[in-house]
């Protein structure tokens, strides 16, 4: 199975996330499960899709806190043999992740700039000055130099960090098929464009769990993607 597609679990609760998973079949390997489904027992479906359906897991939790709580949460949840774990790159966060992802194979991903925001969302919440695409790139370095696995950004700046030295996996959500709505995404690109700036794994949702055929609307991105041409880095 390609994993480079991630299906975001981003349904009301752990009943819907299985059925989904369900409908979708072996056309996907690999499930994000993030904060809207914690209380809906996100954690225990995690562990059903890994332990009993052989899936990959990626859970966004974005965490940022002390380095001590950060470590704690993380040491905490690498329990559950999670893939890949989101954790904000301010570098003293990523340093605590990984401390706390020491001895297991959850894999730590740096936050950079999130997918929804722009200039202006930055302004507001007085963010530093400078280009939006120059400061995604910049975090990603120093999120890569504090010891990240990998970084999450928009599919506008995985081909700069791509060029970066050391640079690891790049995981992209703000991923729209052709003529899909953006909804609350402001960086967006197509998942062949993503792929080819460089992404290792692209994270869609939307556009395919409101479709009437879930796994169509999978399997069509699958399609769209180029071919592999080095084996995954997850």
């Amino acid at each position: 199975m390609d994993d480079r597609l991630i299906v975001a679990l981003d349904v009301p609760d752990a009943l819907s996330g299985l059925d989904l998973a369900t409908r979708l079949g072996d056309a996907v390997s690999f499930y994000k499960i993030g904060l809207g489904m914690l209380t809906g027992g996100g954690l225990a479906l995690a562990r059903e899709l890994k332990d009993e359906h052989g899936k990959r897991i990626f859970l966004d939790m974005k965490l940022f806190d002390i380095g001590a709580t950060v470590e704690a949460a993380v040491r905490g949840l690498a329990r559950f043999d999670i893939d890949l774990l989101t954790v904000h790159g301010d570098p003293h966060v990523v340093r605590a992740a990984r401390q706390g992802a020491a001895g297991s194979g959850t894999r730590i991903l740096a936050v950079t700039i999130l997918t929804s925001l722009d200039r202006a969302d930055l302004d507001a919440g007085l963010m530093r000055e400078g280009d939006l695409h120059a400061l995604t790139v910049e975090r990603a370095a120093r999120a890569f130099e504090a010891g990240a696995d990998g970084v999450i950004c928009s599919p506008r700046e995985a081909a700069a960090i791509r060029a970066l030295p050391g640079a690891g996996l790049i995981v992209t959500p703000g991923v729209r098929p052709a003529g899909a709505a953006a909804g609350d995404q402001k960086r967006i690109e197509t998942p062949a464009a993503a792929i080819g700036a460089g992404a290792d794994h692209i994270v869609v949702g939307r556009p395919i769990w409101q479709s009437p055929d879930p796994r169509a609307a999978a399997q069509a991105i699958l399609d769209d993607l180029p071919p592999a041409a080095l084996p995954d880095k997850a």
